[in-house]
């Protein structure tokens, strides 16, 4: 468990269990909200007391894939996270979500109480109304049970391994259905996938490309002609060709980060 979310319980909060596939994706646009305290990563709605991940992954624990969210009910609503909830899934998907298929991936609401459920499945008519779907709404709708921790590694994987995580949605096919179902004001406001888009934007706009005297002074020759000119490198001769160390390897100009070492 994370060591933010040991006193939680004493903090007067609310909890709301959702699934939505793969729980990497679904704990950072709950986390970019005011009044949601943590999120945790893990499994729930099985009968195998602690599985693994390994367990539920293969579809043999009953468990599904989920994020418990720890909120204050006098910041945000369990409403407005049903809200964003419904933003991060396709929910007409009746075997998993997006790239990550079967039963352990499919998305749900679990509910805790009459309110939640009365609320949840209002929320599901209300959505089934819309037409924004052509196909019928397929995310269940179930009683709370037991919720287990995910591993450690698992939690907050967005904040921690962020190039992998962007590697993975990007090409889980999860940010480009939900571009095309919701419109960017909307995703604007629950996800942090534009979030990050608008800090990109922002640090672009502030980069300054030094002159072209400077540059000749602070790069080698062989930078310039690559970097300025379009020029290439000469195959098996160069500074990084063999290179094997560990570590962020940025823009030799701007500082931008290209790539992980660990992606390489």
């Amino acid at each position: 468990m994370k060591e933010a979310t040991k006193n939680l319980n004493a903090q007067n909060l609310e909890t709301a269990t959702f699934a939505g596939g793969c729980f990497w994706c679904m704990e950072g646009p709950f986390e970019a909200h005011e009044g949601v305290a943590e999120v945790l990563s893990g499994y729930t709605g099985g009968k195998k007391a602690n599985p693994t991940y390994e367990e539920v992954s293969s579809g043999r624990s009953g468990h599904f894939e989920a994020i418990q969210i720890f909120y204050n009910p006098q910041k945000i609503s369990y409403q407005e996270l049903l809200d964003i909830f419904w933003m991060q899934v396709d929910p007409t998907d009746a075997g998993g979500q997006f790239v990550d298929r079967g039963d352990q991936y499919r998305s749900a609401i679990f509910y805790k109480n009459e309110k939640e459920k009365q609320l949840a499945e209002a929320s599901k008519t209300a959505l089934e109304k819309s037409g924004r779907y052509s196909k019928p709404i397929a995310t269940l709708i179930l009683p709370a049970s037991t919720f287990y921790s995910a591993e450690q590694y698992h939690q907050d994987y967005y904040k921690s391994n962020p190039i992998r995580y962007k590697f993975y949605r990007s090409r889980s096919g999860r940010d480009d259905y939900l571009d095309k179902v919701w419109t960017k004001e909307e995703r604007k406001a629950s996800s942090t996938h534009h979030i990050e888009e608008e800090k990109a934007k922002n640090m672009s706009s502030t980069f300054h490309k030094p002159s072209d005297e400077e540059l000749k002074k602070k790069l080698t020759p062989l930078q310039y002609n690559v970097t300025q000119k379009d020029g290439t490198e000469r195959s098996f001769d160069n500074e990084y060709w063999n290179n094997h160390r560990d570590g962020i390897y940025v823009d030799v100009v701007s500082g931008e980060v290209l790539f992980s070492s660990k992606d390489k």
